[in-house]
């Protein structure tokens, strides 16, 4: 079992920057995929950032492609989305998502994600 907790997310204005952070418990966090993914209002969940157990580049939704960066610390059993440049349309609720099955692929796909947490608002204002 994961347990995933996401902070960092608020209000900004159009142009400004939020960092999200992602705490997971467990000790096999460094096995897991993860991802962020949003949801407006009205609107479906979304892909948004992910990242391989093993690191390296991340994967993105073209809409935040070049504004957002994901990165991990196995270390910490943590995963953060650096947004900058952030636009009216970033306003969502943002979630955290674990994918257990310690793949070489990647998947965008949200059913993948066993575990979600709560998210995180964030209201990008003008």
């Amino acid at each position: 079992q994961v347990q995933l907790v996401e902070s960092g997310g608020g209000l900004v204005q159009a142009g400004g920057s939020l960092r999200l952070s992602c705490a997971a418990s467990g000790r096999t966090f460094r096995r897991y995929t993860m991802g962020w993914f949003r949801q407006a209002p009205g609107k479906e969940r979304e892909f948004v950032a992910g990242i391989l157990w093993s690191g390296g580049t991340g994967y993105y939704a073209d809409s935040v492609k070049g504004r957002f960066t994901i990165s991990r610390d196995n270390a910490k059993n943590t995963v953060d989305l650096q947004m900058n440049s952030l636009k009216l349309e970033d306003t969502a609720v943002y979630y955290c998502a674990a994918d257990e099955a310690y793949s070489t692929t990647f998947y965008y796909a949200s059913s993948r994600y066993e575990y979600w947490g709560q998210g995180t608002q964030v209201t990008v204002s003008s």
